[in-house]
């Protein structure tokens, strides 16, 4: 098993930590060491809810935070590619402007289940 392979998904269960870790409205990376290899994505949350993304801009496949934990625009209405400036609705990761139009996020499975964040 290769630690050093970059995986695409995650399987379900894995505990990520407290809702609360993330402000309301904004976004958190995380990176998970499995066997397999390494996992990179990221976690939006709204309100009690919450959307993960792989950390991957579908352009040019690049992480999509320059600087950590740094997706959102500045009123967190969208997530943002900091590299080329694509723009992705975060209730389903639609590409709505930007170099990759018509593109998506690949979608991460998360739930918050009794105040955690899980993978699903």
């Amino acid at each position: 098993m290769n630690s050093e392979a970059r995986l695409s998904a995650t399987p379900a269960g894995i505990a990520l930590g407290p809702l609360a870790a993330i402000a309301p409205g904004t976004a958190r990376n995380y990176v998970l060491q499995l066997r397999a290899g390494r996992f990179h994505g990221f976690v939006v949350r709204r309100g009690d809810g919450v959307f993960g993304y792989r950390d991957t801009c579908p352009h040019m496949g690049l992480p999509l935070a320059q600087t950590l934990d740094d997706y959102l625009t500045v009123h967190g209405a969208l997530i943002r590619c900091s590299w080329h400036g694509a723009l992705f609705t975060v209730d389903d990761g639609r590409c709505v402007g930007g170099p990759c139009a018509g593109a998506s996020l690949t979608p991460w499975p998360v739930a918050v289940r009794d105040g955690d964040i899980v993978t699903a």
